[in-house]
């Protein structure tokens, strides 16, 4: 049994860390053994995530007036909470590969800052690229003109270089 004061320094707790959080998944775990949860927390660990099981009621008030107050009314049954720090798909990431792994996990809640998102979306969340992934594509996309330019105005020197070279071939055969 927690006293008043263990309870609120779980609110307080987990207040400033949802305050720093991008995103937020509630995933019922009735059924996970303790290796499997141990298996969870690790790679949540890994991937920078705070995961924390506490009473339905805690999490409320610790959600009550910040970004993921969206997500307090449907905390129901026992859940395990993940808070995404700085990409907002890692949790997402995370718990859909273990829900993958183990059917015991089920998603009940997704929450991107003041907006509650459907189960499905949860998926759709974790294929997102990663922040540096992210920065290689916009480097690509943004390399790719210049390269073509720089291709184009190289073009006609090198097609002359290969008519001469033509040209030296052909009279060296005769």
């Amino acid at each position: 049994m927690l006293t008043l004061d263990e309870k609120k320094a779980i609110v307080a707790d987990m207040a400033s860390r949802t305050a720093q959080a991008q995103s937020a998944i509630a995933a019922e775990y009735t059924g996970l053994s303790v290796a499997d949860m141990t298996t969870l927390r690790a790679s949540a660990r890994q991937a920078g995530i705070y995961l924390r099981v506490v009473k339905n009621t805690l999490a409320r008030r610790a959600l009550e007036n910040t970004e993921f107050d969206c997500m307090r009314t449907a905390l129901q049954g026992p859940l395990i909470l993940a808070f995404s720090g700085d990409d907002p798909a890692a949790g997402a990431r995370v718990m859909t590969d273990f829900a993958k792994q183990n059917d015991k996990l089920v998603i009940k809640v997704v929450a991107l800052r003041n907006k509650l998102l459907t189960v499905a979306d949860a998926e759709r969340l974790a294929k997102m690229p990663t922040k540096d992934e992210a920065i290689g594509i916009l480097m690509a996309v943004m390399k790719a003109p210049v390269e073509k330019l720089a291709r184009t105005l190289a073009e006609p020197a090198n097609k002359l270089a290969r008519t001469l070279a033509a040209v030296r071939d052909k009279q060296q055969a005769a």
